[in-house]
């Protein structure tokens, strides 16, 4: 089919499509209120909905007197009800998908319900809307005319008691509407496959002659798979593969620690980045300008959002605020109400954000994989920053790092304990060590404060990992692919620790 029909068929979708993303442009806190209420009426005959009398609810100021902030062990035992069978517990509609996460905190595993409304609501309809917004700034692109290359988890899909779980990536495949399916690589019995280093050979061998012109998946596992690439066909970048290469989409972790490898791996002035916020709970943000690190937050997904200001977070003065009550450039942790009948759920993630019209944010890291021992309120936000600026002033390359305190021992000052796993070793760490400092007290003035004159926190240590150390602490564990990771940020030394007798 040629391009501008293609394009056109797309433009037609996305002039369906914009009209609604200007009303909550234009309305976002007006469309959140009415979306909150909406899920209420949904809910008021469930298990839930009696327990909070969700029929006498009829404002946001009643809702968030009533229902408490949840974490996952709140909730688990009505997930767990769920799970054995029983329906309309926290959702009207049955819930039969459940997203298998173990976190990065927990090795137990949660189950995440998944509704037919949020699968169709929430997660399709983000994907549908990154493609829409990035044709809407790039209207010459001839993305549709190839394959879109996915890189998912790596878990098949389960059965229990009549109910299903598995990696979202997994639930996602399995219920993809066939256009997707066709404009996808590689196959649904290659995506779904559960052994890892198996799996990566196989898309190698089905996507290396395909018109690969966008590629989709955690940029750390989509770069072990892209070198693999490399390594077996014998070339020097991934535009010798393929040449029509014209996006990259990404979520998952940070982009910043990999920005420079990719370029080397793309070594094209105009190729696009384009970064997504998604997790097992829903699709929450899309970057919706050309060359910007920040997010649309979408606001008509079936998911109403509040938000915990981090310097209240887990205090007895904790503050829980609606939409309209944020500010410019603090830290929130991020609290959801979704279509799957998560309720004042806490989903771990802290962001903050860069604009209030439209609400635009940045994902600045998890309310546990932080580090404030010393009362420096280290974010994962600053040390991606850090490690990058030092990689590009160092002419060096990471592939992973963790952090940990060095606690203070009787007269001995605290420190911030480095493991890093380097793809090229800086020829002076001494030198690389300094600018990673140096860098994170410009970026952190708590972390700056207590740096001073080395008054409360010594000069960082940086522990250089053995190649593959980071990868191999995954393998022992069953963790490759798909979203696993090491936290970055740690208050205690657990990871630390354990990688350090991996060495």
């Amino acid at each position: 089919m040629p391009i501008p029909i293609i394009n056109s068929i797309a433009s037609w979708v996305l002039k369906q499509r914009i009209h609604q993303i200007e009303l909550f442009l234009k309305y976002p806190n007006e469309v959140q209120e009415e979306l909150l209420m909406n899920l209420i009426r949904r809910a008021e005959n469930t298990v839930i909905g009696a327990q909070y009398d969700f029929s006498s609810i009829t404002s946001y100021t009643t809702f968030s007197e009533r229902v408490p902030v949840s974490s996952y062990e709140d909730l688990q035992p009505l997930i767990e009800r769920t799970r054995q069978g029983e329906q309309n517990v926290f959702w009207d509609a049955p819930i039969k998908w459940f997203a298998k996460s173990s976190g990065t905190t927990n090795a137990k595993s949660k189950f995440i319900p998944v509704s037919n409304d949020a699968l169709e609501d929430c997660h399709y309809k983000g994907s549908k809307d990154l493609l829409c917004l990035y044709l809407n700034n790039n209207e010459a692109s001839e993305m549709f005319l190839g394959k879109s290359l996915r890189l998912g988890g790596s878990s098949q899909i389960y059965e229990d008691k009549d109910t299903f779980f598995g990696d979202l990536s997994a639930i996602l495949i399995e219920n993809m509407p066939i256009w997707a399916e066709f404009s996808s690589t590689p196959s649904n019995k290659i995506s779904l496959m559960s052994e890892w280093e198996t799996k990566l050979t196989a898309i190698i061998n089905e996507t290396k002659n395909e018109n690969v012109t966008s590629f989709a998946g955690v940029p750390s596992w989509l770069l072990v798979l892209m070198n693999r690439l490399l390594e077996e066909t014998g070339k020097g970048n991934l535009l010798e593969i393929w040449p029509n290469l014209e996006v990259y989409f990404h979520g998952g972790v940070s982009f910043e620690p990999y920005r420079e490898q990719y370029k080397k791996l793309l070594p094209k002035s105009d190729f696009k980045y384009y970064e997504i916020y998604n997790a097992s709970e829903g699709f929450f943000a899309i970057q919706d300008l050309n060359d910007s690190s920040d997010l649309l937050l979408m606001l008509d997904y079936g998911i109403f959002y509040e938000f915990i200001p981090m310097d209240t977070f887990g205090t007895p003065n904790q503050k829980v605020i609606r939409l309209a009550e944020v500010e410019l450039f603090k830290n929130y942790a991020v609290v959801i109400t979704t279509n799957s009948g998560l309720w004042r759920y806490l989903i771990g993630d802290t962001v903050r954000f860069t604009s209030l019209n439209p609400y635009r944010i940045r994902v600045s890291g998890r309310t546990k994989h932080h580090i404030n021992v010393f009362g420096e309120e280290l974010m994962v936000e600053n040390t991606d920053q850090a490690i990058a600026k030092a990689c590009q002033l160092t002419q060096t390359e990471v592939v992973d790092y963790t952090v940990a305190p060095i606690f203070m021992d009787g007269k001995e000052k605290g420190a911030h304990e480095w493991m890093i796993e380097f793809k090229q070793n800086p020829t002076d760490i001494a030198q690389f060590q300094k600018i990673l400092d140096d860098t994170l007290q410009s970026l952190n003035s708590d972390y700056e404060a207590k740096r001073y004159n080395n008054m409360t926190l010594n000069p960082l240590v940086i522990n250089i990992a053995r190649p593959h150390l980071f990868y191999d602490w995954l393998k022992e564990r069953n963790k490759l692919g798909g979203q696993h990771k090491i936290p970055r940020l740690s208050n205690q030394r657990e990871y630390l620790e354990q990688l350090k007798g991996l060495q």
